[in-house]
C-alpha cells in the first residue's frame, strides 16, 4: 500500500547545497501564497523586499526612492504599490516608517 503524498519524506535534490539558515534569517508567513493572485508584481515585489528589510516587529526605514533603485522600478510604482498594500491591510506606513501587518484571517 502506498503511502499519500503528505507522509512523503522530502529529501533535497542535492544534499550537498542544502541552505543554511542564516544568522539575520527573515520570514514570510505561508498564508501569503493563497493571496499573491490579489497583488500586482510590483506589489509583491515591494513586499518581498519588505520582508526581507524588516526587523523583528516588522518595521523597516528603506526609503522609497533606494527601494525603487534595487527592484529596478519606477519610484512611482513604489509608491503605487505602497498604497495597494496599505489599502489590502498588508503594510501600515507613516513616513519614514513601513511596517508589514499580520495577515488577516480568511473566512471561508
Amino acid at each position: 500500500m502506498s503511502q499519500p503524498p503528505t507522509d512523503l519524506v522530502r529529501q533535497p535534490v542535492d544534499p550537498t547545497r542544502v541552505r543554511p539558515l542564516p544568522r539575520h534569517f527573515a520570514w514570510i508567513d505561508h498564508r501569503l501564497r493563497d493571496r499573491l493572485h490579489e497583488l500586482s508584481l510590483p506589489e509583491m515585489a515591494l513586499l518581498l523586499f519588505l520582508h526581507l528589510a524588516a526587523d523583528r516587529m516588522g518595521c523597516s526605514f528603506w526609503a522609497d526612492s533606494t527601494i525603487a533603485r534595487k527592484l529596478g522600478l519606477p519610484a512611482g510604482e513604489i509608491l503605487q504599490a505602497r498604497y495597494r498594500l496599505v489599502a489590502k491591510g498588508l503594510v501600515a506606513y507613516s513616513y519614514p516608517l513601513y511596517q508589514l501587518l499580520p495577515l488577516p484571517e480568511r473566512r471561508p
